[in-house]
């Protein structure tokens, strides 16, 4: 058996645009943006670019291969492939290794660099850790020898699909699949539109799962029968964060509606995946309906996150018009006091008891003052909200 290639891939929202500062980053290391140029050619440098390719396979397309003959093809939707034709049986899993290095600490660190100003992207997403599939491609090995690389891989086997030009075994990180024709373009397609559904659907699970994160902390500063004066600002500034977070979020789901219909047609009209879409393109329908669901569900979280605001900031007029209240009074006090001494005196003049009597009222004024604003802040204000049953989202 013969290991012919490896691949890994990603994929985040991008547009031709964004693919054209692509190119010109990496035909010369510069950009027309307003970045650090003694970065950018360090990170040019970094990425050991030999040829370069400029092309259109449905989508347009940058690809170029490095000195060590690792190949890079990124799309102008924002898919990018890592392959290697320098590969072994032997050296499979340092291979593997090499690839995704290059992909994370290399190509990586030099778009994101490249894509650095602009809307952020949110923390919640920034510091997850990804886990790409790796398709390990072969020729003509039997079934034995990829049931024993899968052995080497994965626990279990999740799905087999064979057709003339080659069969596929997909474990949980790894694909291998057995080239039966040497047609690497047919196989190439495949990888592709499976590194795009794969993605695709990893970034709808991972908003499921942050819409459950942030529901559930809104809900820790909602769930309060009672708050303090003093928690106020705090936990508005909270409700501020989560409401930033979830706008950033939404507009992200908001662009994934523009890639999957150009996707599912380039797909449908490639012969090279006309056996594949016809046990998985059901797959595009699925997503399409999977990200319906998510923008619902985070239509949901705007409005809760707004609601919250909306309560806290009542709250907060309250806290406001209380210590007004304070001031009042300190300021009636003091008022008092003024109207009293001129009753009492007949002229204005300095002694050493008025300035006695002045210092005491000022020492009263600011205890009072004090006082009051402790008050204020133990004070507790009423949470006002519905209460609902939780279901499974």
């Amino acid at each position: 058996m013969k290991i012919n290639s490896v691949y890994i891939g990603g994929w985040f929202q991008r547009t031709m645009l964004q693919l054209s500062e692509i190119y010109d980053f990496i035909r010369n290391g510069e950009s027309q943006l307003k970045l650090n140029k003694k970065k950018l050619a360090e990170l040019h440098k970094n990425l050991n670019i030999g040829s370069v390719e400029y092309g259109v396979q449905g989508e347009e397309f940058v690809s170029f291969v490095t000195g060590d003959r690792l190949r890079v093809k990124i799309f102008e939707d924002g898919l990018i492939i890592v392959s290697s034709d320098n590969v072994s049986e032997e050296t499979l899993f340092t291979d593997v290794d090499r690839l995704k290095d290059y992909y994370e600490q290399q190509l990586s660190t030099a778009i994101n660099y490249l894509f650095s100003l602009g809307a952020p992207v949110p923390k919640e997403l920034a510091n997850i850790e990804n886990i790409y599939p790796y398709f390990v491609v072969c020729d003509n090995a039997t079934r034995d020898e990829i049931s024993a690389l899968l052995a080497q891989t994965e626990k279990q086997k999740y799905f087999e699909f064979d057709n003339k030009d080659y069969t596929v075994v997909r474990g949980d990180k790894y694909y291998f699949i057995n080239n039966k024709k040497k047609n690497q373009n047919h196989i190439e397609r495949y990888i592709e539109e499976q590194v795009f559904i794969r993605e695709f659907k990893g970034q709808l699970h991972r908003y499921l799962n942050l819409h459950r994160i942030i529901w559930e902390k809104i809900d820790n500063v909602k769930d309060r029968a009672k708050v303090k004066g003093k928690d106020v600002i705090m936990f508005s500034s909270k409700l501020e964060g989560y409401a930033k977070t979830v706008t950033l979020i939404d507009g992200r789901i908001q662009q994934m509606s523009t890639y999957l219909p150009t996707r599912e047609r380039i797909a449908k009209q490639d012969e090279d995946l006309v056996e594949f879409l016809a046990i998985s393109g059901y797959r595009y329908e699925t997503l399409r309906d999977t990200l319906e669901y998510i923008k619902d569900l985070w239509d949901m979280t705007k409005t809760y996150v707004t609601s919250a605001q909306k309560l806290f900031d009542g709250i907060k007029q309250d806290v406001t018009s209380s210590s007004i209240d304070s001031l009042t009074i300190v300021t009636s006090m003091s008022a008092g006091a003024a109207i009293l001494d001129l009753f009492m005196e007949s002229e204005p003049s300095f002694t050493s008891f008025g300035f006695i009597y002045f210092f005491i009222l000022a020492v009263v004024g600011w205890s009072a003052t004090k006082i009051l604003a402790k008050i204020n802040e133990k004070r507790k204000y009423e949470i006002s909200d519905v209460d609902y049953e939780k279901n499974i989202k």
